[in-house]
């Protein structure tokens, strides 16, 4: 039982201590989810996943494309063949 061990330990018993009325969530979060703030937050929400979303496709499109290139870059090594018997 080291120090850090303690640390957490009393860190639990303070926070157990808190009075629920001090860790609720903000008037925005629980409030009327029919306001116009609360629609504005989901809407930005959804617009911030609609991001991530087009930047992981973008990161997927990438990949297969060096997939692809990698592939073709392949099949253009296998035409060549060498030449038997050619000058020394």
């Amino acid at each position: 039982m080291g120090l850090a061990h303690a640390a957490r330990v009393i860190a639990a018993a303070v926070f157990c201590l808190v009075p629920a009325a001090w860790i609720n969530a903000c008037p925005v979060c629980f409030g009327n989810s029919s306001s116009p703030l609360a629609k504005a937050t989901d809407n930005g929400v959804l617009f911030l996943l609609v991001i991530v979303g087009a930047v992981q496709l973008g990161f997927i499109a990438l990949f297969v494309t060096f997939w692809l290139r990698a592939r073709a870059l392949r099949r253009r090594r296998e035409s060549f063949h060498l030449i038997e018997g050619g000058a020394h």
